[in-house]
């Protein structure tokens, strides 16, 4: 998945150089020797073509020197990174196979309902090509790799004084990583998925679900489904959809289109299905500069594209959308086969973004 980050500028670029260099005493020429440097230790320790990333990078380091960070927070950072740079490690071999991350109760027993129905949805999923991501302890999670067997799955646990231990179909393998921080486990769960499904669970389920929908509805993130799913006849879900409705929706803390955002079911069949009529036409999306690119796997008819034209103009700020094929300039060369939607979409309508998915996938 390409992580849907809109702008990889750093904000306070400017001012916190300026304010190094004061600290520091430094001038123009001491940041030069420093660039100078910088691109010695690249070229000879760290060859990449990605070498202007990893000296800002350095430079960073640089600025955390001046500013006499606390031990306590270079700590912090310091295993952030090593946690990461571990993970996309892991993950970089798989990066063309589709993943769904499964979410749930660590402790729903093997036989239970909820149990059962995610060690289905894990086991049809993986027959359709699909790995699973859980992390990695008991319950829905172990159900996932249960389903979807240890060949298939990726595991991402995280250190806890209590429950949380690695399941015994997981347990060792290369395809499992251990995080100290939930904020770095939390990224992989979300950056390497196609998908995001949850089953019934407390806090820490909540806690992913209500982050996923957020990361989507504010654009942070690209679309990708997002499914809850019960037991055949389960309520736990269906509870849940009536909070938003009632309290978030009825207050207007949430729009009516982000309720799109989201499906509820109850059979592990239909979870597989949300999921492949998706990606049915619709292949990714990205943005460049103020356009938004979307990638199809077949063109839409001219007749279809007049008809979304005319019911998705209100998520445009300017213009139409086009459709072409090939890459458009800026965007790397990527699926240079696939069709194109090309839109300069508002980045706010994104519950309309996902209907407007639906609506390419079901097209003729």
């Amino acid at each position: 998945m390409e992580y849907g980050l809109l702008s990889s500028e750093e904000p306070n670029e400017h001012v916190d150089e300026s304010r190094s260099a004061t600290l520091a005493g430094s001038t123009e020429e001491r940041r030069k020797r420093r660039a100078e440097a910088i691109d010695r230790l690249l070229a000879e320790f760290a060859p990449s073509e990605n070498g202007d990333l990893l000296s800002q990078m350095i430079v960073t380091i640089c600025r955390l020197a001046a500013d006499g960070a606390d031990r306590g927070d270079l700590k912090i950072l310091n295993t952030a990174i090593k946690e990461l740079r571990y993970a996309f490690k892991v993950f970089a071999p798989y990066v063309d196979i589709p993943k769904v991350t499964i979410f749930g109760s660590a402790r729903t027993a093997e036989g239970h309902p909820h149990y059962e129905e995610a060690r289905k949805f894990a086991d049809l999923i993986q027959k359709h090509g699909w790995m699973v991501i859980t992390g990695a302890g008991d319950g829905i999670m172990r159900a996932g790799h249960h389903g979807a067997t240890r060949q298939r799955s990726f595991g991402v646990a995280i250190s806890l004084p209590f429950e949380q231990a690695t399941n015994n179909i997981i347990v060792d393998d290369p395809k499992l990583v251990n995080f100290k921080y939930f904020f770095t486990r939390k990224l992989m769960f979300i950056k390497e998925a196609e998908a995001i499904v949850l089953f019934p669970g407390g806090y820490g389920t909540q806690d992913e679900g209500f982050e996923a929908l957020t990361l989507v509805q504010t654009a942070k993130t690209l679309p990708i489904p997002i499914v809850m799913c019960d037991a055949p006849g389960g309520t736990y879900w269906q509870h849940w959809a009536d909070y938003v409705r009632k309290e978030l929706l009825a207050n207007k803390m949430v729009d009516p289109t982000d309720l799109d955002l989201f499906r509820i079911c109850d059979r592990a069949e239909d979870v597989v299905e949300e999921l492949l009529r998706f990606y049915r036409r619709y292949h990714s999306m990205r943005y460049v500069e103020d356009r938004l690119v979307l990638r199809l796997n077949s063109p839409l008819g001219p007749g279809t594209l007049s008809q979304i034209n005319a019911r998705f103009a209100d998520i445009l700020s300017e213009g139409r959308i086009e459709q072409t094929t090939g890459p458009i300039e800026g965007e790397n060369g990527l699926y240079t086969e696939k069709t194109r939607l090309v839109m300069v979409f508002d980045r706010r309508s994104t519950g309309r973004l996902r209907i407007l998915i639906d609506a390419i996938n079901d097209a003729p």
